[in-house]
């Protein structure tokens, strides 16, 4: 019961922040819209630097209905005067065009797409809220560096299958950082129950050979111990404790899924700040 209102928590504080930060992305694009509408294209050259259309990494970008870059105030700055769909992959190409076509009477619309995060050079998701204005696009839009719980046990749900079908391959996978097992914040490990040694991990190799029952949390906590110990007891399990992001860089809440598939603990989290 604990468990269950713990993950609650934390999932309702993930919302409670992404609410926030749509709030101030859409509230910065309505400004935007406001500006543009009252003085036009002058209002582009506001929008391409440091000032008050620039708000953390929430920041205006504008295209025409043709696809080209005519301001931003972020790092797509360098697409000015660039059909942008050019730098697009196929799928997004698809995406983008939509957007292009949206009429200006749908008002604010919202779309997910990955870019480069200009604050860590890292490509993560993106949310973005965009308006037509006459042959004008504007946009905002802000990163998503967190995963969704679902999104973690999807994570697991993969991971499980692919090493009860193919445990080799799938182990080289996970240990490849590519190898489709590694989603942004979302990454597997994978313990051998009987060694207690990793035998897989999704971002980070050392750890690969090393003891899982002696890793303690930065604050000291057990980590490994206790989750070895509860998935001896069940197929399946949930264990909460401090990890590092590797998409913020910071010390955040994760919250853990796992399995025991054959010999092996299997295991996806989700953080929280």
């Amino acid at each position: 019961m604990a468990m269950a209102v713990a993950c609650l928590g934390l999932a309702q504080a993930m919302a409670a922040d992404d609410a926030q930060e749509a709030a101030a992305a859409k509230a910065l694009l309505e400004k935007a819209v406001a500006h543009y509408r009252q003085v036009g294209d002058k209002a582009l050259a506001e929008f391409s630097r440091q000032g008050e259309f620039v708000d953390g990494e929430r920041y205006v970008f504008v295209t025409d209905t043709s696809g080209v870059m005519l301001a931003s105030g972020g790092p797509s700055v360098a697409l000015i005067g660039r059909d942008i769909s050019s730098v697009l992959d196929p799928d997004l190409q698809k995406a983008f065009k939509g957007v292009l076509q949206t009429p200006e009477s749908a008002g604010i619309q919202q779309a997910e797409y990955r870019w480069q995060n200009w604050r860590d050079g890292k490509v993560e998701r993106k949310r973005v809220y965009f308006q037509r204005v006459a042959n004008r696009i504007l946009a905002v839009g802000y990163y998503l560096p967190r995963a969704a719980p679902q999104q973690a046990r999807a994570l697991l749900d993969k991971a499980s299958n692919a090493l009860a079908q193919d445990q080799s391959s799938t182990l080289e996978a996970i240990n490849s950082l590519k190898g489709g097992f590694l989603q942004d914040d979302l990454y597997v490990f994978v313990v051998n129950v009987n060694t207690k040694r990793y035998v897989a991990h999704g971002t980070n190799l050392r750890l690969v050979n090393t003891d899982f029952s002696k890793i303690k949390d930065p604050e000291g906590k057990p980590v490994g111990l206790p989750m070895l110990e509860m998935i001896k007891k069940q197929p399946e399990g949930e264990y909460e404790y401090r990890w590092r992001n590797p998409m913020t860089g910071e010390v955040e809440h994760k919250h853990a899924y796992m399995r025991k598939v054959g010999d092996f603990l299997v295991a996806v989290g989700y953080y929280s700040a």
